[in-house]
């Protein structure tokens, strides 16, 4: 499978340059072809990573590695994109494996109506302001995507976005729209709506956006559908006078959830950052997302959705990258503050804490869940390759043990190391 699939990629490359060459000969639009590849290795040893640790628990280690192939054309007004990957741990497959998992992440096409307006269809990266609510989620070994049509707008410092999306299991005879979002944890349908400006007198962002989700509360057994759907209004601002950079968000969610509950749920963040000099640099920041106690009613937790949580809420991802247990969601209050090193041109460091709360004060327990210290340091060995490593430890709380499992007197720490070997390989 693997061998037959390298080798369409190969016929791929040698059809597209020949095309591409025949192409330059017979017009005189600029054709360009590129080919890039990413082969993205990390190692982690993880004792209390995205959920805390029971007391006599054994810390666990694995490599996992992305290998991506990417392929490009673009001439005028037409450009597309083509991306494989093969993911996963060291040692998953076997050493003869005839079943391998190589598949397309990305494959689109994008086309210009004229100087302002264009489209892009197929399956993309959607990532939005911070990539708070909509994010391309590099971190995790596999990224994310989604099959949407994006139709835009863009002119001096005017951006448009209009995404629409509509999911199905497969290709139905009958039996309705009932959509099985059990294994990808996908949305039924999503139309969003992204305003962005750029101020062209002084150092500022703007963004607003508007989303409606449609997400199926049906019944599996019967696959009788119930589309519920849920609303996100919010706006994203940046300003980065000189030496600072100032940003924030604010979020509000309404409609009704998947289990036909309606919502009403919010969320906030601030950042600052400053440049000390050329090599010291300090930040602090505060996120609240709002929660939900167990008493029936509106629902109140908010949900970041598709957004790249692990920039966000601590590197060892207690938090909206893994679940609460028990049914609860009781929201989370986050506050960080935040040191950086730049030791020459080609490494740097940082140091970030956490300290974390409930939104909600729960029953009998108190709202503190505890604090989280994450160091990384990155050095770029040449061009195209680069090393980053990281090392966290978390310091919970007997709140902690309930809503997220574990046990706080356990020692919580996490560590991991990862080579980035990233190239264009061609490109004419």
């Amino acid at each position: 499978m693997r061998r037959r699939n390298l080798s369409m990629l190969i016929a791929f490359l040698f059809i597209g340059n020949v095309s591409i060459s025949y192409a330059q000969e017979g017009n005189n639009e600029k054709d360009k072809f590129f080919v890039s590849a990413q082969i993205r290795t990390r190692g982690e040893y993880r004792n209390g990573a995205l959920y805390p640790r029971n007391e006599g628990d054994s810390p666990s280690g694995f490599i996992n590695e992305r290998a991506r192939l990417s392929l490009g054309y673009e001439r005028q007004r037409l450009s597309l994109k083509f991306s494989a990957q093969h993911v996963g741990v060291w040692g998953q497959d076997a050493l003869v494996d005839k079943n391998g998992r190589f598949i397309l992440n990305e494959a689109w096409a994008a086309f210009e109506f004229n100087d302002y307006w264009f489209m892009q269809l197929g399956r993309q990266a959607l990532s939005y302001d911070d990539e708070r609510i909509l994010g391309g989620l590099d971190w995790n070994v596999a990224g994310r995507y989604h099959d949407a049509l994006k139709i835009g707008y863009r002119k001096n410092g005017h951006q448009l976005h209009g995404i629409f999306a509509f999911n199905q299991n497969d290709e139905n005879v009958i039996g309705g729209t009932f959509y099985d979002s059990s294994k990808t944890k996908l949305y039924k349908n999503m139309q969003t709506l992204w305003y962005h400006y750029d101020f062209a007198s002084t150092p500022l962002q703007f963004s607003i956006m508007a989303m409606n989700l449609g997400q199926e509360g049906g019944d599996a057994e019967t696959r009788k559908s119930d589309t519920q759907y849920m609303q996100t209004f919010g706006t994203y601002i940046k300003y980065a006078p000189g030496s600072w950079d100032l940003s924030g968000a604010f979020y509000y969610q309404s409609g009704k959830n998947v289990s036909s509950r309606s919502v009403s749920a919010f969320m906030g963040s601030a950042r600052a950052s400053y440049n000390i000099n050329k090599s010291w640099s300090v930040n602090v920041g505060t996120d609240y997302l709002s929660g939900n106690d167990k008493s029936d009613g509106t629902y109140k937790a908010f949900s970041p959705l598709y957004g790249t949580h692990h920039k966000f809420y601590g590197a060892m991802d207690y938090f909206y990258a893994s679940d609460f247990i028990g049914g609860y969601n009781p929201g989370l209050s986050d506050t960080q503050i935040g040191v950086g090193y730049k030791v020459s041109s080609s490494v740097s460091m940082g140091m970030n804490y956490h300290y974390f709360a409930t939104d909600v004060k729960l029953e009998n327990l108190e709202r503190s869940l505890g604090s989280e210290i994450d160091y990384q340091l990155d050095w770029k060995i040449m061009k195209d390759v680069s090393l980053s490593l990281g090392y966290s430890v978390m310091f919970g709380t007997s709140t902690m043990d309930i809503v997220k499992g574990g046990n706080h007197n356990s020692w919580q720490d996490w560590g991991w190391i990862s080579l980035n070997i990233n190239p264009q390989i061609f490109c004419k």
